[in-house]
């Protein structure tokens, strides 16, 4: 394995193969000793592991998360990161065969946040990197052509950020960008639990709530977490429509920001979109009712891909067998708004 893709994301770090698939797919986080500020930060633990000892870390120990926003704001944790995760990838000599990766990083993101980014993969042993705008990776891993003569837009909702983006042609027609996205719908569920229901939840048990929001069939849910008052365990029981409305802030901050996207679309774009509906992926994506929501704020259809997690780290791969695709939106990087 000489080449992958790689969706390094502020909630998720997803490796993906040209023709292997999915390689690893893992919380973008990692435990080490002491604190972040020494010159070389070396992990201890990465990915499950050290998402698991979120909240119950020992005295002495830090989890870390090296992404903040969907960038890189810490280079040496970024890089002690991915020397610590890519390792854990199945073959043998990841670093001795000096492999070439395509990154995504969001299309909102500035010249020195993608400079860091390459930096910290070159020092991580990855010698030959390219970037790809997370927008125009996870269009390709929905099999969009991002080249043909024909309008698309699609939404990605990660943890750190969200973005929209229709591109026709090798170019980008309409793009917004807000960083606030599925680590603020989990800050707004825990502030709900601690303002209406006085429970103090971890941030694990708030993520775990938001997740089953999307998979669970059943009118309710149960949280775990200590009474803020006595300060004793207590166990509540929240209604699903209850849930869905605490999240109402962080979604409607969300589409409102994305929604003005259209403020830019050229009209000849509008039937193209419209025949073909919007692709939506990343794991914002997968809250319950967001399809309709966003459909109804952007007024055409929404589609969801069967893996909206690994859309771009899938798309980044397909990249390093069409280099055109690389080179036509090189330049296409946009400012936050």
């Amino acid at each position: 394995m000489t080449a992958v893709g790689i969706d390094l994301g502020t909630a998720n770090t997803v490796v993906c193969h040209p023709r292997r698939g999915v390689l690893l797919d893992e919380p973008s986080a990692m435990v080490v000793r002491g604190h972040t500020r020494s010159k070389r930060i070396k992990p201890i633990m990465v990915g499950h592991e050290a998402r698991a000892l979120t909240g119950r870390n020992p005295v002495g120990f830090t989890i870390v998360r090296p992404l903040h926003d969907g960038v890189i704001v810490d280079l040496e944790a970024a890089r002690a990161y991915l020397a610590g995760v890519l390792p854990r990838l199945p073959s043998h000599g990841w670093r001795s065969r000096h492999p070439r990766a395509v990154l995504g990083v969001p299309a909102g993101s500035t010249a020195l946040e993608r400079r860091a980014l390459l930096e910290a993969a070159d020092e991580a042993g990855v010698r030959r990197a390219r970037l790809i705008a997370e927008p125009i990776a996870g269009a390709l891993g929905c099999g969009l052509n991002p080249l043909e003569a024909r309008a698309h837009m699609v939404v990605d909702i990660g943890g750190g950020t969200s973005e929209v983006t229709a591109f026709c042609f090798g170019g980008i027609l309409a793009h917004r960008s807000c960083r606030v996205a599925g680590d603020d719908m989990t800050l707004g569920l825990y502030q709900y639990l601690r303002n209406e229901h006085q429970l103090i939840v971890g941030e694990l048990t708030a993520e775990r709530v938001k997740c089953q929001l999307s998979i669970e069939q059943n009118l309710s849910l149960i949280a775990h977490g200590l009474d803020a008052a006595t300060g004793r365990p207590r166990m509540v029981t929240l209604g699903v429509t209850e849930l869905v409305e605490a999240l109402r802030r962080a979604v409607d901050t969300i589409i409102g920001a994305l929604a003005t996207s259209l403020e830019d679309l050229p009209p000849e774009a509008v039937n193209d979109i419209m025949d073909e509906g919007i692709w939506a992926f990343g794991g914002g994506t997968l809250l319950r009712g967001f399809d309709k929501v966003l459909e109804d704020a952007l007024g055409f259809p929404v589609r969801v891909p069967d893996h909206p997690m690994t859309c771009v780290a899938e798309g980044a791969a397909v990249c390093l067998s069409h280099p055109e695709v690389l080179d036509a939106f090189d330049g296409s990087f946009a400012p936050t708004v």
